[in-house]
C-alpha cells in the first residue's frame, strides 16, 4: 500500500504495545565510498501525487513533510521544542488562563499573492481541531475568534505552553491544493511536480534553491529505489519503527529529537506493582543507556522523566534520583519487606514474579523488552516476556492481565502526561491520585519560569508514585545524500525547518 510507504511515522497512539544531555547531534554512520564521493546530483525530493497534498486532512507522511517548505503555522518549533514566532509577532492571555489572543505578521501572502487574513488562521485551526492529524493536540480549544490583525483562541482549561501547539498550517481552500504561505509553492506541468520558491515570501534568508524537482513515487520500493540511485536527495525515516523502510548505499544520517516516548507501564491496580515501592524499584533496575545505544542503535536518548531531556522543563536533579542502580534496586526492595532467597525476591510466601507484555510487530522492541526481562530476572525479580499481536497486546492492556508493558506514546510539544495518568486513554495500569492530578493541572497552566517550578512538583510525585518508568526519546533521521546538504537543522514536525539557512553543493 503506498500509505505504508510513507517516512516520517508520526504516531499520535501507543505504538509496538502505543542529567543534561545536549540535542543530538548529526551522525554519519556508513563509510564514504566512491559513490559517495562522486558529483552529486540536483537536489531533489519525493511525492506520492495520488495521496494529496493537503497538509491538514493529509494522511502520507512523505507529502505531509513537504508542507515545511509550502505551509507556515503562527509557531515552529526548534530542537529544543521552543515554539518560535512564525505567523505570530505575540500574544496576550487573560488572568485566568483561557484566552489568548496572537498579534498576526503584517504583509504576508498567500502564493497567489492574496493577503493572509485573521479569518484565514481561524479557519485552519477550526480545521485542524476536528482533523485526525490535529485533533487530539488542539482537543482543549474551545472555539477560535478572527479579529483585526489578530486571532483569538479560548481554552477549556487552561495551558501555558499553548503556543507549542500552533505549529499547525495556515492554508486558504481553493479547491485543489490549498495555498500556503511559505517559501515554496507547488506547480504541477503535465504528471511533472516541482516547488517553485516565491520572490514575495515574509521569510528572510530566502532558501537558496530556486525550484525543487519532486520524483513520483507510487509505492515502498520506488522510494527505496529512488533514493538509493541518487535520484531524490533527502528522505526522513522512524528508522526504529515499524516497517521501517531499509535504506542502503552510502548516505549521512543526521538524528533529531521527537516527543515519541518509550515507557514501561505498571499495573497499580493489581499484582505486585500496585505496590509504589515495587514499581520504584522497577523502575531503578533499567539501564537506559544501555537500551539506546545496544539495542536501539543511539536512534534514542535515555530519560527518566516525561519530558525530553533538551526540553526546559527537564529537571535533571529529579532525573538523577530515578536513574540505573541496582543498589537502590535492592535497598528499595529491602525496606519495603522482600529479601531475596534463592535468586529471587519474596516477601513471605510471594515471590516477585512478573509478566512483561509486548507487541511482538516490532523486532526493536522486543529486543528492549527481551532485555528488560534479562536484567531484571538477574538482579532477582523473576519476569516472563510475553510477545503478543498487536490485537491481542491491546486486549490485554484493555483487560488489565498484565504486570509491566512496553509502551510508545506520542507525546504533544509541551509534555503534557495526561495520556498515561488519572483519566488518560492509555492509563491501563489504572493510575489514580489526586495529587498527582492537582499537580499536573498547576503545570499545564503555569507560564514562563512558573512552568518549569511546576514541571519539577509534578515529576517529583511520579517518582514516587512511579506509575510508569519512562525509558527514553526516539530520534528519528534525516537521510541525504553524501556532500549533498550541510547546516540542516530538522525537527520532529518540521524536516525543512530553518531551510533558508541551509547549504547544497550543487
Amino acid at each position: 500500500m503506498r500509505l505504508l510507504a510513507a517516512v516520517l511515522l508520526l504516531s499520535t497512539v501507543l505504538s509496538a504495545c502505543g542529567e543534561e544531555e545536549p540535542a543530538p547531534t548529526p551522525t554519519q554512520t556508513p563509510t564514504p565510498t566512491a559513490t559517495a564521493t562522486a558529483q552529486p546530483k540536483e537536489f531533489a525530493l519525493p511525492c506520492y501525487p495520488e495521496a494529496g497534498f493537503h497538509p491538514i486532512q493529509g494522511t502520507n507522511r512523505t507529502n505531509l513533510a513537504l508542507g515545511g517548505l509550502l505551509y507556515d503555522g503562527l509557531y515552529e518549533l526548534d530542537q529544543t521544542f521552543t515554539p518560535q514566532p512564525a505567523l505570530a509577532t505575540g500574544y496576550t492571555v487573560s488572568e485566568d488562563g483561557l484566552t489568548w489572543t496572537f498579534t498576526l505578521r503584517g504583509g504576508v501572502t498567500f502564493s497567489d499573492g492574496t493577503p493572509m487574513a485573521a479569518a484565514d488562521v481561524a479557519a485552519s485551526l477550526t480545521q485542524a481541531k476536528t482533523s485526525a492529524l490535529y485533533g487530539n493536540r488542539l482537543a482543549g480549544i474551545a472555539s477560535v475568534q478572527a479579529g483585526e490583525g489578530a486571532v483569538t483562541v479560548r481554552l477549556t482549561s487552561p495551558n501555558g505552553n499553548l503556543p507549542a501547539l500552533l505549529d499547525i498550517p495556515v492554508i486558504r481552500e481553493t479547491g485543489g491544493v490549498p495555498l500556503g504561505t511559505g517559501s515554496y509553492v507547488l506547480q504541477q506541468s503535465g504528471e511533472s511536480y516541482i516547488l517553485q520558491r516565491r520572490n514575495d515570501s515574509w521569510r528572510t534568508p530566502a532558501p537558496a534553491l530556486e525550484t525543487i524537482p519532486l520524483r513520483t513515487v507510487e509505492e515502498a520500493n520506488d522510494l527505496l529505489y529512488a533514493f538509493d540511485t541518487q535520484e531524490i536527495s533527502l528522505v526522513g525515516t522512524d528508522s526504529t519503527g515499524v516497517g521501517a523502510l531499509g535504506f542502503s548505499g552510502s548516505f549521512e544520517t543526521m538524528d533529531y529529537p521527537t516527543t515519541n516516548m518509550l515507557y514501561i507501564g505498571f499495573n497499580t491496580a493489581q499484582g505486585p506493582c500496585r505496590d509504589a515501592a515495587v514499581r520504584q524499584a522497577l523502575g531503578r533496575g533499567m539501564d537506559r543507556d544501555s537500551i539506546c545505544s545496544a539495542l536501539l542503535s543511539r536512534h534514542a536518548v535515555a530519560a527518566m522523566l516525561p519530558a525530553h531531556p533538551v526540553s526546559s522543563v527537564y529537571d535533571a536533579e529529579t532525573a538523577g534520583t530515578l536513574n540505573y542502580s541496582l543498589q537502590e534496586m535492592d535497598s528499595i526492595l529491602t525496606q519495603a519487606g522482600w529479601s531475596r532467597s534463592d535468586g529471587v525476591y519474596q516477601k513471605g510466601r510471594e515471590k516477585l514474579e512478573l509478566t512483561l507484555l509486548v507487541n511482538q510487530d516490532n523486532s526493536y522492541k522486543t529486543g528492549v523488552a527481551d532485555a528488560i526481562g534479562r536484567d531484571l530476572t538477574a538482579a532477582g525479580v523473576s519476569v516472563t516476556v510475553k510477545k503478543l499481536s498487536w490485537e491481542d497486546f491491546t486486549a490485554a492492556l484493555s483487560a488489565g492481565e498484565f504486570d509491566l508493558y512496553l509502551g510508545e506514546v506520542k507525546l504533544s510539544a509541551d509534555f503534557d502526561p495526561s495520556p498515561l495518568l488519572s483519566g488518560g486513554a492509555l492509563n491501563y495500569g489504572k493510575y489514580n491520585d489526586p495529587t498527582a492530578t492537582g499537580l499536573l493541572s498547576a503545570f499545564r497552566a503555569a507560564q514562563g519560569e512558573e512552568r518549569t517550578t511546576a514541571a519539577k512538583a509534578l515529576y517529583e510525585r511520579l517518582g514516587e508514585q512511579a506509575p510508569f518508568a519512562v525509558l527514553c526519546f526516539k530520534n528519528w533521521s534525516m537521510l541525504s545524500q553524501w556532500g549533498q546538504v550541510s547546516n540542516a537543522t530538522p525537527t520532529q514536525q518540521n524536516l525543512f525547518y530553518g531551510f533558508g539557512n541551509w547549504s547544497f553543493a550543487n
